[in-house]
Formats: structure tokens, C-alpha cells, sequence
């Protein structure tokens, strides 16, 4: 395990190189490989342990009984997920996670506290899980924006609206193939494009696959 690499996650943000090396050991950390559209975590079972996205990324997905897909967030390299299951130790997850691509995984079981009063390390992992977990929460409150629209163009402007602000720039990339931002933001693929390709013609935005821009006037003052 390559512990320079860690120090990029947020999670281990702040911590010394021999904290981290402690934190892996403590909480029997454990490296697995997944290949694109394999199931990492399942709904319904229970885990002690969270992971944090090494290489490529993963879906947090709600699948129904009856085959409904809902895209939740993608955590990407440095992310984590899980964590609150985690925490809990005991609680069965609600959501499934899914290998968007190609994928390596460190998984940390945090399940099992260590025993005693905290040491440094531990207190500055806590306070950086904290602190990324309320992030996050904030990160899955604010779809609720982006799907309480009618219809699918103001679902469409409030998702790009928010990466927009996001990532400070008119112009950008966005996470999600077609069929995952129909998911995100609860519409049918085929009306989706549909409704992109009129955006498009409209002057409202431009785009090539992932790859978005924001035209008009509102677009100049970003």
C-alpha cells in the first residue's frame, strides 16, 4: 500500500505518514480490485467497513423490487463511502454500490473501535471523517434540488446549474453517462436526450457527451 497516495484523500488530510501507517493497521485495512458494473457493496447487508476509491469510481444506487434504478452520487478517486454504515456497525444499507468502471478499493474496518482513550491520529481520522461526512450530506440534500422540478429541462438547468457554481467555470465535465444522469435525476433516457437536444438548439447549452457549457447571458457572469 502506498501511503503518499493516501495523504491525497481527505480522509487522511492533516495526518503524518507513521498516523496512517497506524490507522491501516488498527483498522485491518484490505485492498480489492473490482471490474466495471460489479457490486461492491449490496443493500441489505451489513458492513464495518467503508471504502475509499483508489483508481476509477463507484455508483451509490438504490435498486427497487421492481428493477427501478436510482443513481444517488459517484464517488471518484480519493472518495469514500459507506462510512455511516460503517460507523453504525449494525445497520443494513439501503443502497447498493456498483463498480462504474474498472476500480481498486482500500477498505478500512472502522467497525471495531480501538480500545482505550484516543491517540492523535485517531482523533484528527475522526475529525476529517466528520467533517467529509457532513460535506457529503450536503452534496445528497442539494439532488433533492435537482429533482423537485416538474420538468426535465429545470432538472436538466438545476443539476448543471449546481456543477456550474461547483466547479466555478461555464464550462465543464460532468460524472455521469447518459443513462446515469436519467437515473440521477429521475427521467427516461430517451426524453432526456430529447430534451438536451432542444436545450442545444435553444442556446442554452452546448455539449458532447460528458462535456458541458452553459450559453446566454446568465452563463457570462460565472
Amino acid at each position: 500500500m502506498n501511503i503518499f497516495e493516501l495523504k491525497e484523500s481527505p480522509v487522511f488530510r492533516t495526518m503524518q505518514e507513521e498516523e496512517i501507517a497506524q490507522a491501516l493497521s488498527v483498522f485491518r485495512s484490505e485492498e480489492k480490485h473490482y471490474q466495471k458494473g460489479e457490486t461492491v457493496l449490496l443493500a441489505g447487508n451489513i458492513t464495518k467497513a467503508f471504502g475509499i476509491v483508489l483508481e476509477g469510481s463507484v455508483t451509490i444506487e438504490n435498486n427497487d423490487f421492481w428493477g427501478n434504478r436510482t443513481i444517488l452520487s459517484i464517488a471518484e478517486i480519493g472518495d469514500f463511502f459507506a462510512e455511516v454504515y460503517a460507523i453504525l456497525g449494525n445497520e443494513p444499507m439501503l443502497v447498493d454500490v456498483r463498480a462504474n468502471e474498472d476500480c481498486r478499493i482500500l477498505f478500512l474496518n472502522v467497525g471495531d473501535k480501538p480500545k482505550g482513550e484516543p491517540s492523535d491520529w485517531h482523533i484528527k481520522f475522526l475529525q476529517n471523517l466528520l467533517l467529509i461526512s457532513a460535506r457529503k450530506n450536503l452534496m445528497l440534500s442539494g439532488r433533492a434540488f435537482h429533482i423537485s422540478p416538474k420538468t426535465i429541462r429545470e432538472r436538466v438547468e438545476a443539476y448543471l446549474n449546481s456543477v456550474s457554481l461547483k466547479k466555478q467555470s461555464k464550462e465543464f465535465d460532468i460524472p455521469f453517462d447518459r443513462q446515469q444522469l436519467a437515473d440521477y435525476l429521475n427521467v427516461e433516457r430517451t426524453a432526456l436526450s430529447k430534451e438536451l437536444g432542444k436545450m442545444k438548439r435553444d442556446g442554452i447549452i452546448d455539449f458532447r457527451r460528458r462535456h458541458f457549457i452553459l450559453c446566454g447571458d446568465a452563463a457570462d457572469n460565472l
